[in-house]
């Protein structure tokens, strides 16, 4: 499905109801504060649309790193960063997005299954270039 996504007003014949929670887990570079270069995110889905954080995180003008569809922003917020982590950044391969926790109520069941993952070290090593900021 190559459809590209976006957030609309409610009320509009297209609007599916979409809901992302987040929490800013640290801001890397520049005031920190204000102008952040990126931060960690911690999301919490109320809703299960497809693309969802991509397209929440990339409308309030905090694209996921590595996004080829709703990432273009970032972009041109790489090309100033300090080398090495500039070429760090070009050189990750993926998407900076990772569920490190899943969690849901089974259909037949209705017992909670809980899933855990810890961060990839290429994910790891990339927060770590940010911190050096």
């Amino acid at each position: 499905d190559r459809v590209r996504r976006a957030v609309v007003p409610e009320g509009r014949d297209d609007a599916r109801h979409a809901v992302t929670r987040f929490a800013v887990q640290e801001r890397f570079g520049e005031d920190q504060r204000e102008f952040a270069t990126a931060s960690l995110v911690e999301c919490r889905l109320e809703t299960g649309r497809t693309h969802q954080i991509r397209v929440h995180m990339a409308h309030i003008g905090h694209p996921v790193i590595g996004d080829p569809d709703y990432g273009l922003a970032f972009r041109t917020k790489a090309n100033r960063l300090p080398e090495p982590l500039k070429s760090q950044v070009k050189a990750f391969s993926r998407q900076a997005l990772h569920a490190w926790l899943l969690a849901f109520r089974h259909p037949t069941t209705h017992l909670t299954m809980r899933f855990e993952a810890p961060i990839p070290g290429d994910m790891e090593e990339l927060v770590g270039g940010f911190r050096k900021l």
